[in-house]
């Protein structure tokens, strides 16, 4: 199932199922958690597209691709790199990505991300059950100011990584009987037409079941948990020169099965 999230003319957000002819259908009830909800025979009226999920929490995977590492010349994580992302950060599909002024950064990058949607609440998932806890998969952008980031972060990534519009999810939530290997998919980001990575979630040092393992040690992992799994080579900032995000760009990350999640890329408006 390709489950979605949308504002219909009544300016009311609901889930829906998304046939293969792109017709949408509303779900009643809540597709997180242990609550039963069906897709109903309703067609629904489509205004605005949403990010398929409301995250309860977002956390991230750096350095989880082998050529991603290697172009930043790091040694392979012994374990996985963790940082998160504030809920504000999260941006719908087709609204713009903001870089910041306020805040100002002069080094916005992209990352074509797998997206990976925890269910229901777990604790101490065993790898060989990991995947029974997904709720689905979709595309992000992990968009990084490499200044805060890496500069002026005091160390830490999250500065970096969670100003606003700075984690674009969509288009759909694809379930995982569609999905059976997500360490299998094609993956990519296009910039202005021009592919700038292009790889495959086959190159994740950590797949997806040992990331689940790993995240629910000793952890609660709330439902609508979103686990961004990393990004291929190819960053805008280990260019040769570097490459970053500029007003009027237009960024698409494109992942195998699941469609493709476009962002318009605009300036902070920071009144005096």
């Amino acid at each position: 199932m390709r489950i979605v999230r949308y504002v219909d003319r009544n300016g009311t957000s609901s889930y829906g199922a998304q046939g293969s002819e792109g017709s949408v259908r509303r779900i009643e009830g809540d597709v997180l958690g242990s609550a039963p909800h069906a897709v109903t025979s309703e067609r629904a009226d489509v205004v605005r597209w949403l990010a398929p999920i409301v995250p309860s929490d977002i956390l991230c995977i750096g350095l989880n691709y082998r050529r991603h590492a290697a172009e930043g010349n790091h040694a392979p994580p012994e374990q996985p790199v963790v940082f998160m992302k504030n809920r504000g950060a999260v941006q719908n599909p087709g609204d713009p990505i903001v870089l910041p002024r306020k805040l100002r950064s002069d080094a916005v990058d992209y990352e074509c991300e797998l997206a990976v949607v925890i269910g229901r609440d777990c604790r101490n998932v065993p790898r060989a059950d990991a995947l029974d806890h997904v709720l689905g998969y979709t595309c992000a952008n992990d968009v990084s100011a490499r200044d805060w980031q890496l500069k002026w972060g005091g160390g830490q990534w999250c500065r970096g990584k969670t100003f606003a519009t700075f984690c674009p999810l969509g288009p759909c939530l694809v379930t995982p009987d569609e999905i059976p290997n997500p360490n299998a998919l094609a993956i990519k980001t296009i910039l202005n037409g021009a592919v700038m990575q292009d790889w495959n979630t086959n190159d994740m040092i950590f797949d997806v079941p040992t990331l689940i393992e790993f995240l629910s040690a000793s952890t609660r992992l709330l439902a609508g948990t979103v686990i961004l799994t990393g990004t291929p080579h190819g960053v805008g900032g280990a260019r040769t020169p570097p490459v970053f995000l500029k007003p009027g760009d237009t960024v698409t990350i494109e992942i195998e099965k699941i469609g493709a999640l476009t962002n318009p890329v605009v300036e902070e408006s920071v009144s005096a």
